[in-house]
């Protein structure tokens, strides 16, 4: 994984992260055993599903760099998709609260976005490389 993509993961997971932690304590304290099991169910679930998401897009942008909006939109589609499934899966699960998980998930989603975002704006990535052509107009190529 290339280093800004490792310090951009990082700026989006360990926020995302501590606010899941922060999920478990309230989950916990109002909803017992089952909310902090939901919330912690619930971090795990943004964290996999967005640090994949990730990982997934830059083998895709630097393999194959023409086919990464449809890539991104695949994914996209993808997440989605495995969300719908597991919540179905949980709707009618008992070892956990399905309010404290549904909650904590959507607070670590923004936490992550942000994090992502903010991560993105302080890495400086550029977003086109020139090529080192020796037969410009340069110096060097002149008679």
């Amino acid at each position: 994984m290339p280093s800004n993509d490792a310090r951009i993961l990082r700026g989006a997971a360990i926020p995302t992260a501590c606010a899941g932690l922060i999920g478990v304590v309230v989950g916990a304290l109002t909803a017992g055993v089952s909310g902090a099991v939901g919330a912690a169910i619930g971090t795990v679930v943004v964290l996999a599903f967005f640090a994949g998401g990730l990982y997934g897009i830059g083998v895709v942008g630097k393999r194959w760099p023409e086919l990464f909006l449809g890539a991104g939109l695949l994914l996209y589609t993808t997440q989605i998709l495995l969300l719908v499934i597991l919540l179905v899966i949980f709707r009618d699960a008992t070892f956990m609260d399905g309010r404290v998980f549904g909650l904590t998930a959507l607070g670590c989603v923004l936490v992550w976005i942000a994090g992502q975002a903010w991560s993105n704006v302080r890495a400086k990535t550029p977003y086109v490389v020139p090529e080192s052509d020796k037969s410009s107009t340069g110096p060097e190529s002149r008679p």
